[in-house]
């Protein structure tokens, strides 16, 4: 066990299974030229090269192919054997999540979580950085917009729909889409979709930006409660004030609303193995109705 190549070892297979050097620096917290540097020097130890090499493009030779086998294997094991000697780490998740995705979606949703799963542990933390999945510090991410990792387990969750939103008092003037042209408008600045793609796909001319700007959705559905103006928001996010009647969709079958996809569940390959990151998983599909379930990862 003294000369067992631990360094080497983790190298080649977070290599071999993303099928990229970059891909495996990213997980591992490396830089490229290091993670070639320990498959160089871990070839040299055991006699024998792992992966052919055509510039940045890498792919497991025969011999690498038997070795991934097996340490993939090896790894597995060690896995649940670290999951059932301590069975109190394995019920906990460690969550990152997408700030508004948390506050206005998720959190309502915890309590229902919990109950359900007696015993989970959720340590949820909301922020706008993508985690780099570095020194083990989280189990999985609720990231908004395209991850933009390589090698990650990604699951789209699912089409959110968006359309305007306002407070029943406004609702009184908005006709069809044109009278929104009059009307004060709230702009969530970092959201994918955006007034003026919606007011394009209505076959309107985007008005100027409106006078109140704001980097989070939480924000824009909170001012938008308070009669500040018009907000363009996914119903998704805003599923409460909408059921509460806080906020209503004044141009509901009247105007062309805008889907996509905007937010993903990703986790690391290896998170896969762990209990409560398959137990959320499947949650999550459920909560959704998305099709299928956390087996197939």
């Amino acid at each position: 066990m003294a000369s067992l190549p631990l360094t080497g070892l983790r190298a080649f297979e977070a290599a071999a299974r993303t099928g990229s050097f970059r891909a495996a620096a990213s997980e591992l917290g490396l830089t490229p030229s290091a993670v070639s540097h320990a498959i160089r020097s871990f070839e040299e130890q055991i006699g024998t090269t792992l992966f052919e090499r055509d510039g940045r493009i890498v792919r497991l030779n025969a011999a690498g192919d038997e070795l991934l086998r097996r340490v993939s294997s090896a790894f597995d094991e060690l896995r649940h054997g670290l999951e059932t000697a301590g069975a109190r780490s394995s019920n906990l998740l460690r969550l990152h999540c997408a700030p508004s995705m948390a506050a206005q979606w998720l959190m309502p949703r915890l309590r229902r979580l919990l109950a359900e799963h007696p015993g989970l542990e959720v340590r949820l933390s909301a922020g706008t950085d993508y985690p780099r999945f570095r020194n083990d510090e989280f189990d999985a991410d609720i990231c908004y917009g395209p991850p933009r990792q390589e090698g990650m387990v990604v699951l789209p969750l699912g089409e959110e729909l968006v359309r305007p939103l306002c407070a029943p008092s406004m609702a009184g003037a908005i006709r069809g889409p044109a009278d929104l042209v009059k009307l004060p408008l709230i702009e969530s600045e970092q959201k994918r979709v955006r007034w003026s793609a919606w007011f394009t796909g209505n076959n309107i001319s985007p008005p100027s930006p409106g006078s109140y700007r704001f980097d989070r959705s939480f924000m824009a559905i909170a001012a938008a409660v308070d009669g500040l103006g018009v907000t363009l928001e996914s119903v998704r996010l805003a599923e409460r004030e909408l059921a509460s009647g806080e906020l209503v969709a004044p141009l509901d079958g009247r105007a062309k609303d805008i889907s996509y996809i905007g937010h993903y569940l990703v986790f690391p390959p290896q998170a896969k193995h762990r209990k409560a990151v398959r137990i959320f998983a499947d949650w999550l599909r459920k909560e959704l109705h998305l099709v299928g379930g956390a087996k197939q990862f």
